[in-house]
């Protein structure tokens, strides 16, 4: 089964959220989270941490994840797992596999007009305002 990864990052005052436009498909020119594939030779976290560097220039360093939940698609032979975080400090994110940008979180992320994910991302940040009470 292929594993991949999502990931949540907030910025420092939780009030933006770090998303990509998609040059490729699956979900090309919706907007998403970023993340990335799992190695065989990796555990989920690490490829996270891995995945985020990768794509986006933020470290270990800059921010400490925590694994949210895993989607599993059986159909499809493969899994998601998810993360999130929120940077430490002020960070410049820098990446060229995908349009990089912080977006507002008064969006409606159910659109699926607008965002990968079929609802995903909507149901993702509702189960990580939940947690984080």
């Amino acid at each position: 089964m292929k594993g991949y990864n999502l990931i949540a990052v907030f910025n420092k005052t939780e009030d933006k959220l770090l998303m990509c436009r998609r040059k490729k498909n699956p979900y090309r020119n919706l907007v998403n989270l970023v993340g990335g594939k799992i190695e065989k030779n990796e555990n989920g976290m690490q490829a996270a941490y891995r995945e985020l560097e990768e794509e986006t220039s933020i470290t270990s360093d800059d921010i400490k994840l925590t694994h949210l939940m895993d989607f599993t698609y059986y159909r499809e032979d493969c899994f998601i797992e998810v993360y999130f975080g929120k940077l430490n400090k002020e960070v410049e994110v820098i990446g060229d596999e995908n349009e990089l940008f912080w977006s507002d979180l008064d969006k409606d992320f159910s659109d699926e007009s607008k965002y990968a994910g079929n609802g995903n991302i909507d149901h993702i940040l509702k189960v990580v305002k939940i947690t984080e009470r």
